[in-house]
């Protein structure tokens, strides 16, 4: 069986798994799993260029795809009244202090020379720039929350169309992994490991905890849908011509009415990730590419033939977080809600390293096979699990002790098919299911 072949029969019984789905149990969730898994396949892309094609170790995924969610608020949503008047031109200038200071340091550590002096003159600007900052941002953010907490209680946004705020979640997602970069990369890979997922622990304590910024646990709700492609539910069930379009396909408006809406995203994400595939690939097949892999295999040897490895790392560190930023906005807007608590690393980061692994390391079709197999195992595990478990249990006598702690269980048939699906991969097919060429 040639590659092609093979690679092919993958993806239709992926295709078919979903399929399968909408037939026995409901179309919508289906759709829902289709969603989710071209989102998943854009964040798999995003981490294989940073692995597959320069072996950089990035364990804060988690903390790109929260930022781009935080981008489709500060971008989409509107501007909470009044906010700006009180506190918000003053966050932003205790912003600009703060940044200042930084600067300020490290003109004084650059222009100095070392010694005491120069120690003392760097303790005394990061001081005095502290203090001025935190006395404009804290009477800034304490206006600002102030504002109608239960339902606001941050700045908001621009107000501007939700398909622009995608490109700024990559954009904002960009910005922070060149700051990492430009620290961490210097580092061995597992420390590399460590620091990424540290910084993304601290971005998403950030967006907890800042109220100002989008409204911390509390989370934001009402995120605006990516019209006109995407309607809303309650529009379509009043028009005629939609209420006839569904009874000729024998829906109720409901149903039909949200598989619409669903299929609207379905369009837009199939784009994106489109796109993104192509300039990957075209990416994977030029020069920079091969001279990425050449690094990736040898850095030294790399280093020897002139190649300035540190800077094409963080070349190839911001285009992936970049990535996963789009990710993170895409999902946020069909979510239509920003929720900082849902952020968690095993959903994140840990599961999309599972479908780069799986898909094939270095492959960006691996990576986009991987992303919708691991996805609909991750959704369909657990029913199946349960229904599995009624099974083996039907025997049993109600209230058995046994078939209590077996239909339990069945809560963990996800985190335990993980680990079976990347022992088995790692096993018989080690360079994943679409490996390498």
């Amino acid at each position: 069986m040639t590659d092609s072949v093979k690679n092919t029969l993958l993806f239709t019984i992926v295709g078919g798994l979903i399929l399968l789905t909408g037939f026995t149990q409901s179309w919508n969730t289906a759709i829902l799993i289709l969603n989710m898994g071209l989102i998943s396949a854009i964040m798999a892309i995003g981490v294989n260029l940073q692995w597959g094609f320069a072996g950089l170790f990035n364990v804060g995924v988690m903390g790109f795809v929260a930022l781009g969610g935080l981008a489709v608020v500060l971008v989409s949503t509107p501007p909470t009244p009044g906010a700006w008047a009180a506190g918000g031109y003053g966050i932003v200038l205790s912003l600009l202090l703060g940044a200042a200071t930084v600067v300020a340091a490290v003109l004084v550590a650059t222009k100095l020379p070392k010694g005491r002096v120069q120690t003392l003159t760097i303790i005394a600007v990061l001081v005095v720039g502290f203090f001025v900052y935190r006395a404009v941002f804290d009477p800034s953010i304490a206006a600002v929350e102030a504002i109608d907490p239960a339902i606001a209680g941050n700045i908001g946004g621009l107000n501007l169309p939700v398909l622009l705020a995608w490109p700024a979640g990559g954009l904002l997602a960009a910005g922070a992994a060149w700051l990492i970069g430009k620290t961490a990369l210097g580092l061995r890979s597992d420390y590399l490991a460590i620091a990424t997922l540290g910084i993304a622990e601290i971005i998403i304590a950030v967006m907890k905890n800042e109220d100002w910024l989008a409204r911390g646990v509390k989370n934001v709700y009402g995120i605006p849908r990516p019209s006109p492609v995407v309607g809303y539910e309650v529009d379509l069930q009043n028009d005629p011509a939609f209420l006839a379009r569904a009874e000729w396909l024998g829906l109720d408006p409901v149903t039909a009415s949200t598989l619409s809406v669903k299929l609207g995203y379905s369009l837009l994400f199939l784009i994106v990730l489109l796109v993104l595939l192509w300039m990957a690939q075209m990416a994977l097949k030029s020069p920079w590419g091969r001279m990425m892999r050449a690094i990736r295999d040898n850095e030294v040897a790399a280093e020897a033939m002139g190649k300035d490895v540190t800077r094409r790392h963080l070349q190839i560190f911001v285009l992936g977080s970049a990535v996963c930023g789009i990710a993170g906005a895409m999902m946020t807007t069909l979510d239509g809600q920003l929720t900082p608590s849902a952020y968690q690393p095993l959903r994140f980061t840990f599961l999309v390293w599972v479908m780069v692994i799986v898909g094939g390391s270095g492959n960006n079709f691996g990576a986009v096979l991987g992303a919708f197999l691991i996805w609909f195992l991750w959704v369909q595990v657990e029913p199946i699990g349960l229904w599995l478990m009624n099974v083996i249990t039907a025997g049993l006598p109600d209230g058995s002790a046994l078939k209590v702690h077996l239909l339990d269980s069945a809560a963990h048939m996800r985190l335990f098919t993980m680990g079976l699906i990347l022992l088995i991969v790692l096993r018989f097919s080690p360079r994943g299911l679409i490996p390498e060429k």
